[in-house]
């Protein structure tokens, strides 16, 4: 028979059968490693599967297995993701609005990492040019030299993924290339352009390769086709001016575009995702209305309602802490995320800008390296953060205030009362579990010692100190006690924590509880109890300065 026959039949037989293999995701090959050529697709009759279907497909496995279809999002199991369900079961193209620091990009992201198959595009494609989802004809006449009789202006695939099936027929290599590397992410600026968005032109090209301008060989790839066979996640939508929704629009209405002189129609196979800010979506005009229609499903997304949420994003988001070894008691990592939530309640600060959950990893961040550089460097002790350290948290902080008389100064002074409110209410809560006449013993203890003192730079244990917090607890028996109670509870909810963040997959480097603490867990929870005190009713010590803790003055 002869070859060109052969693999024409090959070719019709592939496009016709029913594929020829079991998957494992949506259009996904359980074998689909060891295809490597375009010979292994035809053989098992390959068939590429839409984005839309990839995503819904895949989507519908991992809810019918138990698995979360969006690890990593937190908080909004209740509102968000049932949306967000509905509108990927529907095929919708979607619009996330919400303040900053609201996940909005990343569940796009997530969405792109475990809702979108590994698909086999040819090696080296701009455009994730899959081979099979040439035209049964077009394929057979590259694979048999032939020119390729087009009577349609759709461009399937890109004049380098023809040449390369031209140049090794069906060894051609092909790339299995996974979904988030099909995931194409821009920021609305205004500088971008609408060539940006569709392609255009490349003068270099032209004028290495000597062809026309006309030729689509002279075109390079913007957004939409860098993501096709994937998603695009178009940030901040309303910044885009309308002439550059314009391009938008034609996609979304008709999934097809054109750009410059190309005799060509674009069909991007792709999902977008789109996210808008509430002031700039509800203004009038800032997205055009047609294309507002067209982003089929329009989601709100919020910041999180419970604490343990907070602190569970918190966790997961902290970052850059290979370097040293760190432990955040559970105490710590309430009193961080309970700021963060404060801050949203008060009226004195714009709610509009919105205060983001990065306020709370930031300063997550800060109070474990104000440990490290006060402590851990100097004495190779494990960065455990205190009370003490919160000052470290103002350089974190970017809510902007409701008033004129919004500075620098004027925002340190309310950051500095959500401090003191939510060291109160924290260090008191601890305290509820011990016996009131146990709190006031230690009254007993002061009038002896008369001052407990605090320091960042005083270890909990220091051999070569006269002063340390164990020293001074061994001076007040009764606070020693209070102190190794509030460390079993904070111990045994540190577990508790743990297990939960475990349980999600979210990693604990700096959550676990170490074989060795140094002594700087029994320090950090000191100044909690000595916080307490200061507050309970009636208050059994005064806090005399930022370093210092006694009894109440006898004149008060």
């Amino acid at each position: 028979m002869d070859p060109h026959e052969k693999t024409r039949k090959l070719v019709h037989r592939s496009y016709t059968s029913e594929p020829n293999y079991s998957e494992i995701m949506a259009g996904l090959p359980d074998n689909f490693k060891q295809l490597t050529k375009l010979k292994d697709l035809l053989e098992i009759n390959y068939k590429f599967v839409s984005v839309q279907d990839q995503i819904r497909r895949n989507l519908v496995a991992r809810l019918r297995s138990g698995i979360t279809p969006f690890p990593g999002i937190i908080g909004y199991e209740l509102d968000v993701l049932p949306a967000l369900i509905r509108a990927i079961l529907a095929g919708h193209d979607i619009l996330l609005i919400g303040e900053i620091g609201q996940a909005k990009t990343r569940i796009a992201e997530c969405v792109a990492k475990h809702l979108l198959s590994p698909i086999p595009v040819v090696e080296g494609s701009l455009m994730h040019d899959i081979p099979t989802s040439i035209a049964e004809e077009s394929l057979a006449a590259m694979l048999s030299d032939e020119e390729i009789q087009r009577t349609s202006p759709d461009f399937t695939v890109s004049t380098a993924c023809e040449n390369s099936i031209r140049n090794n027929k069906l060894d051609t290599r092909i790339k299995w290339v996974e979904g988030f590397d099909r995931y194409r992410y821009f920021l609305a600026t205004p500088d971008v352009s609408v060539k940006d968005l569709v392609g255009q032109i490349d003068a270099m090209k032209i004028a290495k390769k000597g062809i026309e301008i006309y030729d689509i060989e002279s075109y390079t790839p913007g957004y939409l086709l860098q993501a096709n066979h994937g998603m695009l996640c178009i940030d901040e939508l309303p910044v885009l001016d309308p002439r550059k929704q314009v391009a938008l629009l034609s996609v979304l209405q008709e999934g097809k575009f054109t750009t410059g002189s190309y005799p060509i129609t674009f069909r991007p196979d792709v999902s977008i995702f789109a996210t808008a800010n509430p002031t700039d979506y509800t203004h009038s005009g800032r997205i055009i209305e047609p294309l507002s229609d067209r982003l089929r499903s329009h989601i709100k997304t919020h910041y999180p309602v419970r604490l343990e949420d907070e602190i569970m994003i918190i966790s997961q988001e902290t970052r850059g802490l290979t370097s040293s070894q760190a432990f955040v008691p559970v105490f710590i990592l309430r009193t961080v995320a309970s700021i963060v939530q404060l801050a949203r309640s008060r009226d004195e600060i714009n709610q509009e800008k919105g205060v983001s959950v990065r306020m709370g990893v930031h300063s997550m961040e800060l109070l474990i390296s104000e440990s490290e550089r006060c402590r851990s460097i100097f004495n190779a002790v494990i960065s455990v953060p205190r009370f003490c350290d919160f000052d470290s948290i103002y350089q974190a902080v970017k809510f902007e205030l409701s008033e004129i008389d919004d500075n620098f100064e004027s925002r340190s002074k309310l950051l500095r009362k959500l401090i003191d409110e939510v060291l109160k209410k924290v260090s008191v809560a601890y305290l509820d579990s011990i016996d009131l006449n146990e709190l006031q013993l230690v009254r007993r203890d002061f009038s002896e010692n008369n001052r407990f003192l605090v320091s960042q730079k005083m270890l909990g244990i220091d051999p070569s100190s006269a002063l340390d917090y164990q020293v001074q607890l061994r001076k007040s028996s009764h606070l020693e006690q209070i102190v190794i109670k509030i460390v079993d509870r904070i111990l045994k909810e540190q577990q508790e924590l743990v297990e939960e963040l475990s349980r999600r997959d979210i990693n604990v480097h700096f959550i676990s509880i170490p074989p060795k603490l140094d002594g700087e867990l029994m320090a950090s929870v000191t100044e909690l109890v000595l916080e307490g005190l200061t507050w309970i009713e009636p208050a059994v010590l005064e806090k005399k300065s930022q370093s210092e803790y006694g009894l109440q003055d006898s004149n008060e």
